[in-house]
This record gives C-alpha cells, sequence and structure tokens, in this order.
C-alpha cells in the first residue's frame, strides 16, 4: 500500500486536450465534482451505472430526511429551495440532484459501470474498463461511487436458514431492502443495529402498526437531539471538527445529561466511550427522530447484540433466544472498492480509500475519492466542499503542466 501522498498530479497538457476528467458515480458527490471542474474549464463525464442520477438515494426508505440542515446540505451553484423545508425528504433530495444536472448541464453517460482502473499504457492519465467492453482513457479519475454501497449482512451462523422470501413465516433482510412499514403491520420485528438507520427503521415501524419492535444493540450509542432550541446537531458537528477531540469529548458529556434522558433502565445505558473518539473511529451519533420517546414508552425495546440463528430463532449474546416474525439487519455497507482499486495500494486495511478529497497518492497520480468518510459535521456539506477542493486540485495539475 503506497504511504505516501501528494495534494498534486501530473496531468500532461497532450492528455487534458484529449480526455476528460472522468467522475464515477451519479450520486450527490459525483454531480458536485462535476459541477466544480466545469466551472473551472475542465471537461467532466460522470459515468453512472444506473439508468438516473441519485440512484441510492431513490432506493432509500419512504420517511428518510436528511439529518442535516437543507442550507447547508446543497452543492455547489445551486442552493435548495426553500420549500422542500429544515429537514430535506427523500424524494426532494432525489428532485434537487435531477435539478442541479439540468442547471448545470452536466455531462452524464447513464449505463455505464467501470469495474477496473488502471494507469494508461505510458503512464499520463488512466484506463477505465468499463461495461460492454469499453476501455476510455481519462486525464484524471474521481471515484464517487457512494459510502453505502454494498450491502453487509453479517455472517451468523444459521443465517441462511432463516432466510425467507415475502409471506413466509421467518424472514432476513437488510435495510437497503426496507421502503415502509406495511408488509410488517401486526407482525413482531426484531431490527439489528442501533446506528441511525436502524433506530429510525425502529420508530418506523412503531409508528407503522407493527405488534412488536425489538432492537438489538452491541455497542451502545451516542444520542443527539437533531435539534435543540433551534440549534440544529450539524452545526454543533461544524464546530466540533475544528476541537480537539479530547475537548469534544469532555464538553459531549455533560451536554448529553442536559440534553438526553438517562435510559439506562431501558437498556440503553449512557456509552463509556467520548461521542468525539467514537466518531474518529466511524460511529456518528444517532440524531434522534422519535427512539427517545419509543424507548421511554416501552414500544421499542432494547435487546443484546445478535450472535446467531438457530432452529427459527435468534440467539442473543446473554443466551437468550427469541423468535421474531421478521429480521431487519441495519449493519451498514461496505465501500466496494476491491475490484475496482484494490490494485493500485490506494485502500487500507478496511477498504477505504487511504486519501480523501484534493490528495492523491503518489503511486496513482491523479486519481481521487470523495464520499468515503462519514463526517459529524454532514455527509452532503463535506462532498460540496471535496468538490472545490479536486477541482482546484486538477486544475494546478493542469496549470502545471502547461495545458
Amino acid at each position: 500500500m503506497a504511504d505516501s501522498t501528494s495534494t498534486t498530479s501530473t496531468v500532461p497538457a497532450r492528455r487534458r486536450a484529449d480526455h476528460p476528467v472522468y467522475v464515477v458515480g451519479g450520486g450527490p458527490g459525483g454531480l458536485a465534482a462535476a459541477y466544480a471542474l466545469r466551472a473551472r474549464g475542465i471537461r467532466a463525464v460522470v459515468l453512472e451505472k444506473s439508468d438516473r442520477v441519485g440512484a441510492s438515494w431513490r432506493r432509500h426508505y419512504d420517511r428518510l430526511h436528511l439529518h442535516t440542515t437543507r442550507r447547508l446540505s446543497a452543492l455547489p451553484g445551486l442552493p435548495m429551495p426553500r420549500r422542500f423545508g429544515r429537514w430535506v425528504s427523500r424524494d426532494d433530495v432525489v428532485r434537487y440532484l435531477e435539478k442541479y444536472t439540468e442547471h448545470h448541464e452536466l455531462e452524464i453517460v447513464t449505463g455505464v459501470e467501470v469495474s477496473r482502473l488502471t494507469r494508461a499504457a505510458d503512464g499520463a492519465g488512466w484506463l477505465l474498463h468499463a461495461t460492454g467492453g469499453r476501455e476510455l482513457t481519462g486525464s484524471a479519475v474521481v471515484v464517487a461511487t457512494g459510502y453505502n454501497h454494498t450491502p453487509r449482512l453479517p455472517d451468523w451462523p444459521g443465517r441462511t436458514g432463516y432466510t425467507g422470501g415475502l409471506g413466509e413465516p421467518r424472514r432476513l433482510v437488510h435495510a437497503s431492502d426496507y421502503r415502509n412499514p406495511e408488509p410488517y403491520t401486526g407482525r413482531d420485528v426484531l431490527v439489528v443495529g442501533a446506528g441511525n438507520t436502524g433506530a429510525e427503521i425502529a420508530v418506523d415501524l412503531v409508528e407503522g402498526g407493527a405488534a412488536r419492535v425489538r432492537l438489538s444493540v452491541r455497542t451502545v450509542p451516542h444520542i443527539v437531539r437533531r435539534s435543540t432550541a433551534g440549534w440544529p446537531a450539524q452545526y454543533t458537528g461544524v464546530l466540533c471538527r475544528r476541537l480537539p477531540v479530547g475537548l469534544v469529548d469532555r464538553l459531549a458529556g455533560p451536554l448529553a445529561k442536559v440534553s438526553v434522558p438517562d435510559l439506562s433502565a431501558h437498556g440503553l445505558p449512557r456509552p463509556d466511550t467520548g461521542l468525539y473518539s467514537r466518531v474518529r473511529e466511524g460511529a456518528i451519533p444517532v440524531q434522534d427522530v422519535g427512539l427517545i420517546d419509543a424507548v421511554r414508552a416501552g414500544r421499542v425495546e432494547i435487546v443484546g447484540a445478535v450472535e446467531g440463528f438457530e432452529d427459527g430463532k435468534v440467539v442473543l449474546a446473554d443466551g437468550s433466544r427469541i423468535e421474531p416474525d421478521a429480521v431487519i439487519a441495519a449493519t451498514g455497507y461496505a465501500r466496494g472498492l476491491e475490484d475496482l482499486v484494490g490494485h493500485l495500494g490506494v485502500l487500507d486495511s478496511r477498504g477505504k480509500p487511504v486519501v480523501h478529497g484534493p490528495r492523491t497518492t503518489a503511486d496513482a497520480p491523479g486519481l481521487y475519492f470523495t464520499g468515503f468518510t462519514n463526517p459529524i459535521s454532514g455527509m452532503l456539506r463535506e462532498l460540496a466542499l471535496d468538490a472545490e477542493r479536486i477541482a482546484r486540485a486538477i486544475h494546478r495539475a493542469i496549470a502545471k503542466a502547461g495545458g
């Protein structure tokens, strides 16, 4: 794995003239990068494997709203409309991405999946191996395939024997397949994973008429109010990014005791690790959209971690067994970058890029990544900032090369 990085890369003038910058992925990060490049006079072509931009957003569950404010979630060059409200819905995010593409006249090629990136034969630029045997040459590449790329389902013992189709007595699905509570009305449901997705799905099930909802928790999350006295948690997150981890941990504890009730009696004690320390490990706090009240009222029951499945039952960490009608695994995603760039030495042991934003590795100049971190300050905000930084880096590389 390459261990040296650079803020610029060599993009020879002849490559810049003949070949565009390719952006892999037509989600918010890819569209923002394409606009920022175009604004600097650099041709950018977005390659999207589905038939429309914003494909991953279209697949999110129905009740989803951004946990970040409308104002701090807009991409460069186009504000989100005020009519979307402060907390923008999934459908309005999709509308915004479609409008963004149209407004900036971005060059989008759909139905093209890039399977592998290699350096061009002469070392100047990149070769993209894509659908239908295509080989495309780009002066630089921005990988923006998304943080939530490949659903991750733990290899629990007995898992395959528990999986069933719709309408069968036992059913196990990943949260990526969850849309709304209608199929679970009147049923006993176990949600596995106490991140933002698992917490919100649990609340959605309760409000949608599930007979019983349990939430399996392996690591107790930090819970914060989405907004307190009109002050969004995102604003605090933006401020925290500039402060030392230890200081934020010390400040967050007393604030949590004031704003969030003690749920220890209901199975959710306060975490014993600092909030920002946990963030640096990749665990974003759960923003409350009804979980606190649901847990206090006993409508969402907290149970231990899932260890496996046996004889049609779910085995928990304490040795107990429960028999829900359905299990929804909110167990996260993998980045899915190994086939694409794993051979280039640009991924760490967890499959995440070793660099992001305007930085590139010395062994892979001109290869940029955006959207592979989960910042406390808000994903869309950071995608917008990264887009500008990446565009500046590529523009500087072109200028340095005399293009």
